[in-house]
């Protein structure tokens, strides 16, 4: 069972994480994404082209299930405007192993950072800056790459 929501309203990990566990799989593995308030940033804007976006999303779920032996996998996303500490991403996977569900949310997460088409912009006391793709992430999606 796959499953990719991008909404604009909040979601419950717990309840993410359990719809995984209903699966009967030995091992989930979850992430949980939050706004963060880096060098003053107030909150974050996050906004998606509607269908682009959950066939990326579903395409990094089909790489991952060729990848590892997954029983399913869940990508919540939001959009829209997010305040400091508001949960943002949610990936969970479930397999029969823990390396597998491990592994394949580390994938999951790492390339959805870098693949998947959302645009970020920061609200600082006011003014307002698009992200850009940050080293860092480059770097981490790269260590997937066959």
């Amino acid at each position: 069972m796959t499953r990719v929501s991008v909404q604009t309203g909040p979601f419950d990990p717990g309840s993410e994480a359990e719809a995984l566990e209903r699966l009967g799989a030995g091992a989930i593995a979850t992430f949980t994404g939050l706004v963060r308030n880096d060098d003053g940033v107030d909150a974050l804007t996050l906004e998606h082209y509607p269908g682009m976006t959950e066939a990326a999303l579903e395409a990094l779920l089909a790489e991952a299930e060729a990848r590892w032996s997954l029983a399913g996998a869940r990508i919540v996303h939001r959009v829209g405007r997010l305040d400091i500490g508001a949960r943002i991403v949610f990936v969970g996977t479930a397999s029969a192993h823990r390396k597998d569900a491990l592994e394949a949310c580390a994938f999951l997460i790492d390339r959805l950072k870098t693949d998947a088409p959302f645009w970020k912009k920061e609200d600082r006391a006011g003014a307002e800056s698009w992200v850009a793709a940050r080293e860092t992430d480059e770097d981490a999606a790269a260590r997937w790459e066959d």
